[in-house]
């Protein structure tokens, strides 16, 4: 096999063998055995030789070959024998997924296409690829056989064509003046799948051998080879086409260790220094001056040597093992000064909390601001009555009895007029604060996230529109204005209004002509108190109208078109009137529509009393807690006020399930097991502390005794009987074991 020059080869370990071998210079790689590769260098070249004389018959100058993709890599070249029809190497399991070279010839023009198929393949799929590669329609291709047409539900199987073997096929169109097949020109040529080589067996017997490319996976390597000293071409050695067989991966990491040997040697060594002793001699005189006289000590025994050490080594391991308990004990003291400094924390945290929650419940009690302060301030009102009827009833009698009823309902009266009076303060306070939030959101720009998260804001004209009318609207309404500015800001307003006439701005402009002509006049602003505060009613008005503002027009509660009125209206039996379905407050378990929302708050403050601002904030909380552990939650939604009431009530006692802790302000929900969804029958109602822990608890029988796990699974069963006679739960109701839904009854709606 020939390669030209530098194309594998490294010219760092090519080199030129003396000049006693004629033309071939040897190319050394790795291991270089001459003698072998010389003979497979034979034997690959002359196999190549007969590739390279009969490929060129086999494709002609019109015939296109198959694109297989990896074409720069070195094909390696495997060849079959094909006289008898079949292969001569082993039978495959399965036949039809064996290839068979496929000729189609382009009619009329008689273009040649040769692509490599498996047998199974049907005349229906082969007309789709051709369709595909020749870019007409497989309605119109026809596929014949010797003039046969061939059926869309014949395979090659079925056409005589056996594993590895050639058929020649007929293409042509049905419709040739508006889909005429035209040869596709190859832009370059690829290596095909399957090749026909004929060889020559005997003088005039010829034979097909069916050769099947095999892709190399991987680069082969350098084995060396020659090089011509005239044409300085270079023979490279051919490596075995077998690739190497892999060790199944076990799924361990192994090592591979050798066994090390200690080699022992003894070997003399001589000091760099001589060194010599002087005695005196006759003939020689030595001053004894500087000499020292050495005795010998006392003699140590093995034993007394062993002992002196292992005094030592005690010695030594009691002053580690001390300081190892020093550390130890340091160690213990910082964690208990950091667990008493974090109880202290906590205890001062509680306790901290513990006081804003009663300095927020009093100024609640003291300046209410809204319904919930309004339901508290009822609530205790409840029960300041029931301890005074109480005291009554247990300490008088007869006609004290009367008197002191008489004076505990007229004190009732009182702070029912009290409370109604801080109401009436707080409704004109919010309704000022209501009149600003629905301004600033009627001028609010358009707002969206980008896919980089970035807030992007947009004006429009409508946006402008409205902010210009919000500000000149709450110009109007400050105070102390100079009366050049007050001028100003009317004549501002009556240019506005006068844009649109109707009978609105009509008014609006008399009443800001009367105002001016007031303020010529030198009258007071005490004086005009109640005009301004009509100008600012009608502007309100003008501003609430789309033909004026239509940004306003997606916030009215009324809608514009009057047939949309009779959509999601319900009848009122306690006000008997028409509102709409967001008016109504509705149960997990309501058959019908009852009072709306503002004649349940005037019964409850009447009758009961009650303040559901904690069952609120348990519901509150336990949203905002399922929507963090998973977004698609939806029983949490499902649920209102009066049925979580229910389960922390009824089911849960108001108290929780491991501490008896009875305030509801410090109980929460969660689940009871943490791979399931939450629902009433997977919840637990604990304080906020056992709720910490309990969220980490990662086997709950193991965690908890048997008596409690079983009080759980039978507050777990009356929440499932009550939960499941709802219809909107039933699809989400599942018994953990069996599978099956529960089936119950539902509540009959009382009248």
């Amino acid at each position: 096999m020939s390669n030209q020059a530098g194309e594998a080869v490294d010219p760092d370990v090519t080199e030129h063998v003396p000049e006693e071998h004629d033309e071939l210079v040897p190319v050394i790689g790795e291991n270089n055995n001459a003698a072998e590769e010389a003979q497979s260098e034979s034997e690959t070249q002359s196999a190549a030789e007969v590739m390279a004389t009969d490929c060129s018959t086999f494709l002609t100058s019109g015939e296109i070959g198959h694109d297989v993709e990896g074409n720069e890599e070195r094909p390696s070249v495997q060849t079959q024998d094909n006289s008898d029809g079949l292969s001569h190497g082993s039978p495959s399991s399965d036949v039809g997924n064996s290839t068979a070279s496929v000729k189609i010839m382009l009619m009329p023009e008689g273009h040649m296409m040769t692509i490599a198929f498996t047998i199974g393949v049907s005349a229906r799929e082969l007309k789709e690829h051709f369709a595909n590669e020749l870019k007409i329609p497989p309605e119109i291709i026809r596929l014949s056989l010797d003039g046969k047409i061939v059926g869309d539900d014949q395979t090659l199987i079925d056409l005589g064509v056996q594993p590895h073997g050639t058929v020649q096929l007929e293409m042509t169109s049905s419709d040739p003046e508006r889909h005429p097949i035209r040869p596709v020109k190859p832009q370059q040529y690829n290596m095909s799948d399957v090749i026909t080589v004929r060889v020559q067996t005997e003088a005039d017997a010829y034979q097909d051998v069916v050769v099947e490319i095999e892709r190399a996976t991987r680069k082969k390597a350098f084995l060396g080879g020659y090089r011509h000293k005239m044409t300085k071409t270079e023979f490279h050695h051919a490596a075995v086409q077998t690739m190497a067989k892999r060790k199944p991966d076990k799924g361990v990491e192994t090592f591979s260790r050798d066994t090390q040997t200690v080699e022992t040697k003894s070997q003399a060594q001589q000091c760099a220094n001589n060194t010599s002793t002087q005695m005196t001699k006759t003939g020689c005189y030595i001053s004894s001056r500087e000499d020292k006289l050495i005795s010998p000590g006392r003699y140590v025994t093995a034993d007394q040597c062993h002992r002196t050490r292992l005094k030592a080594v005690i010695t030594l391991q009691t002053y580690f093992r001390r300081w190892q308990a020093k550390r130890l004990t340091t160690l213990l003291r910082k964690d208990k000064e950091y667990c008493r400094m974090w109880l202290e924390e906590e205890e001062a945290r509680k306790k901290k909390e513990k006081e804003d929650y009663i300095k927020s419940e009093h100024h609640r009690r003291m300046h209410p601001q809204n319904k919930e302060d309004f339901a508290l301030l009822y609530n205790v009102l409840e029960k300041w009555r029931r301890e005074e009827l109480e005291r009554i009833d247990s300490t008088l009698s007869g006609a004290e009895r009367k008197a002191a009823l008489c004076a505990l309902l007229e004190e009732e009266t009182q702070l029912i007029a009290s409370i109604g009076r801080h109401r009436i303060v707080a409704s004109d306070r919010n309704q000022a604060k209501a009149v600003e939030a629905f301004l600033d959101k009627c001028a609010a720009p358009k707002r969206w996230r980008a896919f980089d998260g970035k807030l992007t804001e947009m004006d429009t004209q409508y946006t402008i529109r409205a902010r210009e009318l919000r500000d000149l609207y709450t110009s109007l309404s400050l105070k102390y204005l100079s009366q050049e500015e007050r001028l100003d800001l009317l004549l501002t307003l009556k240019n506005t209004v006068k844009e649109h006439e109707c009978k609105l701005s009509k008014d609006i402009v008399e009443l800001v002509d009367r105002e001016a002509d007031l303020l010529v006049r030198g009258v007071k602003e005490a004086n005009l108190e109640g005009l301004r505060k009509r100008i600012c009613t009608l502007f309100l008005q003008y501003i609430k109208t789309p033909a004026f503002n239509p940004q306003v027009a997606r916030l009215l509660r009324i809608p514009r078109d009057p047939a949309d009125l009779k959509k999601n209206i319900y009848f009122c039996r306690g006000c008997n009137a028409y509102l709409p379905s967001a008016d109504f407050t509705l149960t997990a378990n309501a058959l019908a529509v009852g009072n709306c929302r503002r004649c349940s708050e005037l019964d409850n403050e009447a009758r009961c009393r009650e303040d559901f601002l904690h069952y609120k904030n348990i519901l509150r909380r336990l949203r905002k807690a399922e929507r963090e552990h998973n977004p698609d939650a939806k029983i949490p939604y499902l649920l209102q006020e009066q049925d979580l009431r229910y389960l922390v009530d009824v089911v849960w006692g108001a108290q929780s399930a491991l501490s008896a802790w009875d305030n509801l302000h410090d109980l929460v929900l969660v689940r009871w097991d943490q791979q399931l969804e939450w629902s009433p029958w997977n919840c637990i109602l604990l304080t906020r502390d056992e709720a910490a822990a309990h969220l980490k608890v990662a086997n709950i029988d193991r965690a908890y005794g048997v008596a409690f796990i079983r009080t759980v699974k039978h507050r777990h069963t009356l929440a499932r009987k009550y939960f499941s006679q709802i219809p909107v739960m039933a699809e989400y109701l599942q018994d953990a074991h069996s599978g099956r839904m529960l089936v119950a009854r539902p509540i009959t709606a009382s009248k």
